[in-house]
C-alpha cells in the first residue's frame, strides 16, 4: 500500500491526537477515514449537484433534442 506523509502544525497534531484517543484509534486510521470521508463527500455533492442541473434543464434539453 503506497503511503502520503503529511505535516501539521504542533496545534493540529495535538488535535489529532487528541481526537484519535477519544475514539479510540490510531491517528494514522483516524486521519485515512477523515480523508475518505471527505473525498466521498466531494464526489456526493458533486453528483446531487449534477442531478439537480439535469432535473432543471429536462425541458429544454428535450425542447433541444
Amino acid at each position: 500500500m503506497a503511503g502520503l506523509n503529511l505535516r501539521f502544525t504542533d496545534e493540529e497534531l495535538d488535535a489529532l491526537r487528541a481526537r484519535a484517543e477519544a475514539e479510540g484509534r490510531s491517528m494514522q486510521s483516524f486521519a485515512h477515514d477523515a480523508v475518505i470521508t471527505a473525498i466521498n463527500e466531494h464526489s456526493r455533492l458533486f453528483n446531487e449537484a449534477a442531478e439537480h442541473v439535469l432535473r432543471a434543464s429536462e425541458e429544454l434539453n428535450r425542447r433541444l433534442a
